[in-house]
């Protein structure tokens, strides 16, 4: 592999993860938490919170091993678009590698900052012997392959689903709009200039070493390697709008898939653009007012809204936590 050994001392190009940084980013996400459950008490205090437990506990073994089994097909194809776009700047080579250092990162999926976004290239920096700027641009690749999936099946679902949700246009265009800016190098370091001239006078350090990772999107843009990854995201978050189709009419709701896909994916974007960490609050808030929206009883809204957070973003937390130690022994002992 290219570089040195890895000596287990961070290199100048490493995230610094102070104890200070850390406790700061704990406050905040035991603040974030405080505030759904503040929330979740105010729902539980307005409907029959008991009856929502109790529909939920009917769901058998099966079904709910069926729901984390779609999950986990969508975070398999997402680890695989991963190796794509590793492979596609020549670093780690190996699958299994890389598919541990994405599942780790979820383990950090309610943490504020997109840390487990950092931790992922730290861990691909150390294995591959390069400096984080080096392997930063997978991250920019893996958001836009993302970007343009969920704004193609958003898009797509709003042709055939019941249900007009206000706003999914421009979220829509918004998200194919970002992909296309993060994966066009010209697009891409023109958007830092703006943002280095508008934010960035004290961090010039930081804006320069965005600038070098937007130089090396060009390589994702080839067929070759946006193709396979934006197939990954289609199919991927198709399975976890599948799990809640299925879902919703074991709660006796049925929509049709294009609704449950519309309404999942919205709900996600929407999450993501409120800049809480894993979206939480937003995306809960939007799919309980879509499904009541759309005619479902907010008891029902609410218990299937809680179940496929549950068997999709904390699941992947689940992962991420299994994985992690894997991911940080293989970087700290420099494995290949």
């Amino acid at each position: 592999m290219p570089g040195k050994p890895d000596s287990g001392e961070p290199d100048s190009g490493e995230p610094d993860y102070s104890v200070r940084r850390l406790r700061r980013d704990r406050l905040i996400l035991a603040g974030l938490v405080a505030l759904f459950l503040v929330g979740a008490i105010g729902v539980a205090s307005g409907t029959d919170w008991h009856a929502i437990l109790g529909q939920i506990a009917r769901l058998s073994v099966v079904q709910v091993a069926i729901l984390l089994g779609l999950s986990a097909i969508n975070y398999f194809l997402r680890g695989l678009r991963w190796h794509f776009l590793v492979q596609s700047l020549g670093l780690h080579p190996r699958f299994l590698g890389n598919l541990i250092h994405f599942l780790g990162g979820f383990a950090m999926s309610v943490t504020p900052g997109r840390v487990g976004e950092l931790v992922r290239i730290r861990w691909l920096a150390r294995d591959s012997g390069v400096s984080v700027a080096h392997a930063a641009p997978v991250v920019l690749g893996d958001r836009a392959a993302d970007l343009v999936a969920m704004a193609l099946l958003l898009g797509g679902a709003l042709c055939f689903a019941s249900l007009p949700i206000r706003g999914a246009v421009p979220v829509a265009i918004l998200a194919f709009v970002g992909a296309v800016v993060v994966t066009q190098p010209t697009l891409a370091q023109g958007a830092v200039s703006i943002a280095y001239r508008l934010f960035g006078r004290h961090g010039a350090r930081l804006f320069a070493r965005a600038r070098t990772a937007a130089r090396r999107l060009s390589r994702f843009t080839h067929a070759r390697v946006f193709v396979p990854a934006l197939l990954c995201g289609l199919v991927g978050w198709s399975a976890e709008a599948l799990a809640f189709h299925l879902l919703l009419g074991w709660f006796g709701a049925p929509v049709s898939f294009a609704t449950a896909l519309a309404i999942f994916i919205f709900a996600t974007l929407a999450g993501g653009l409120t800049g809480a960490p894993g979206g939480l609050g937003g995306a809960e808030a939007a799919m309980v007012a879509l499904l009541a929206l759309g005619g479902a009883p907010f008891g029902t809204a609410v218990a299937a809204t809680v179940l496929i957070r549950a068997t999709t973003l904390w699941f992947a937390v689940a992962i991420g936590i299994l994985a992690f130690p894997l991911a940080e022994r293989g970087t700290i002992r420099g494995t290949r």
